[in-house]
Parts: structure tokens; sequence; C-alpha cells
């Protein structure tokens, strides 16, 4: 049976697909098969809208702090079919939802995909991961090449307009201080709040 949804903390996270435009050097998939003794978050085929509506229903929401679109997977790759499932969890409740995201949605949809997160997202975290495009390149792998920092910067510029609450992050174990504190001011200048994220192995 395919894990679509899985308890985090204070969290239900939400596991829609598998793919990811990009290949980190720290990604967790390269470590197991699942996170926070999840079983395994490798899909046999991506689940319908209303196959993770109906694994959302199994849980009692009113007893966790968020919903998290964040699997073993980039979620914005099924950006509209998450913008369903997001609609769905609102007519619910009122519990917040975040994504957690590499920030590449523009570029794997070709147009301007922050205008559709409005009301419907409360949070949007982006993996920031480096102070430039060259060691961003290094570190991310992205498919689209090295414009591919810009293009999630100014994503996460746009997203400041849309939705309430914006987060870029680092993972410690691959930035320094010095690059951190420069991280730092790259959110403050976009309007974003920086998190330097422990590295869970």
């Amino acid at each position: 049976m395919m894990t679509v949804t899985y308890p985090v903390k204070n969290g239900i996270y939400i596991n829609m697909t598998n793919r990811c435009p990009c290949a980190c050097s720290f990604c967790l998939r390269k470590n197991a098969d699942g996170v926070y003794g999840s079983d395994s978050l490798w899909l046999e085929r991506e689940p319908t809208v209303a196959e993770v509506c109906e694994s959302l229903d199994a849980w009692d929401l009113t007893k966790y702090s968020e919903v998290v679109f964040c699997g073993y997977g980039e979620p914005t790759e099924r950006l509209y079919d998450l913008l369903e499932v997001a609609a769905y969890i609102k007519s619910k409740c009122s519990i917040p939802i975040r994504i957690n995201t590499n920030g590449l949605a523009d570029l794997i949809w070709q147009e301007h995909t922050a205008p559709k997160l409005q009301g419907l997202i409360d949070t949007v975290s982006v993996s920031l991961n480096a102070t430039n495009k060259e060691d961003y390149f290094q570190i991310v792998h992205p498919k689209f090449g090295i414009g591919s920092y810009d293009a999630m910067l100014a994503f996460t510029k746009e997203c400041v307009q849309y939705v309430p609450h914006v987060v870029m992050t680092v993972v410690d174990v691959v930035t320094t201080p010095q690059e951190q504190a420069h991280c730092r001011e790259i959110c403050d200048s976009i309007g974003a709040t920086l998190r330097v994220r422990p590295y869970e192995s």
C-alpha cells in the first residue's frame, strides 16, 4: 500500500509525487526509503486527487498544527492537483497549509505560479541552499541549468505578494556560518524569513 499521507511531529505530510527536477547532494532520498519512521515514500504510481483527499480524511486534522505538501518529490510537479487538494482541505477546516518546495515551479510550468497560491497556501518554504548560482548549481544539480537559481529567487519574491508566510531554508551541514549570514541578507531583501535546518540523515 502506498504512503500518500503520513505524520511528522505535529503535521500531516502529503506525498503526491516522486518527480523532481533536482538531484540535491544532501537529498534524504539517497539515505532511506522513508523519513521520521514513515513507511516507504516511493510511490508505485501517483495518487489521484480523490485518493489524496481520501487519505487525508483518515486523519483527525484538528489534532495537528498544519498540513504540508512534502514527500519524496517536488510537490509543484503536480501544482494544479496540489491546489485542488488544498481547496478541499480549506473547505473542511482552517488548518494551515504549507508547501516545501525547491522554488522551480515557474520553470516546471513555464508560467508565473505564485499568484495561484493565494488564498490556498499559508506558508511556502523554499530551499535556498546557496548564496550564488554557481554554488547552487553544484549543490542542487537542477535540470533547468545555471539559471535555476535566479528563477528560484524570483518565484520566492513573487510568493511574498500572495502567501502570508514565506520561508527560505539552508541545510546546516552544507553551509558555513558566513554563508548563512549572506543567505539571511538575501532573505531580508526578498521579504522572506531564513531557517537554517538540521540535516536529517
